[in-house]
């Protein structure tokens, strides 16, 4: 079985090494199929941010439940 999602090429802080948690995803360039993945380190605030494959599988905007309100 193959994975959905490619690793990450790291999961911690360039600064402190603590565990970066996603925090946003922008479309960068739409002729490349390229996206701009914003992560936050949980220990000291540092924002890092990387250009990647889009993912389709992934959607940019959360998309509600009509169950959930």
């Amino acid at each position: 079985m193959r994975n959905l999602v490619p690793p990450m090429a790291s999961v911690h802080c360039e600064l402190c090494g603590g565990e970066l948690l996603l925090k946003r995803v922008e479309p960068d360039n739409p002729v490349l199929e390229m996206d701009t993945q914003t992560y936050l380190c949980a220990k000291c605030g540092h924002e890092q941010s990387r250009r990647v494959i889009h993912d389709p599988y992934t959607a940019h905007i959360p998309r509600r439940s009509p169950g959930l309100r």
